[in-house]
């Protein structure tokens, strides 16, 4: 992990495309800024972790669900 030691109103650039600026300092927060493409995805990480963890509960399939688009489908 690279730790980086920034002020008010500094930034870090990753790569050419993203640029974090921190934004504002109150108490134990800080605001941060995120310049980056409208492709690239940026979520908090427990927003991340939820979204993997549906992603992977979608991806599993119970077997008898699996009947039952089967047989579903077989009747139209």
């Amino acid at each position: 992990m690279l730790v980086l030691t920034r002020k008010l109103g500094e930034s870090i650039a990753i790569d050419d495309h993203i640029k974090i600026v921190v934004v504002q300092i109150k108490g134990k927060q800080v605001r941060l800024g995120i310049e980056a493409p409208k492709e690239t995805k940026i979520h908090r990480e427990e927003v991340y972790l939820a979204i993997q963890d549906q992603n992977k509960q979608a991806s599993t399939t119970n077997a008898d669900d699996t009947k039952k688009v089967t047989s579903l489908l077989k009747k139209s």
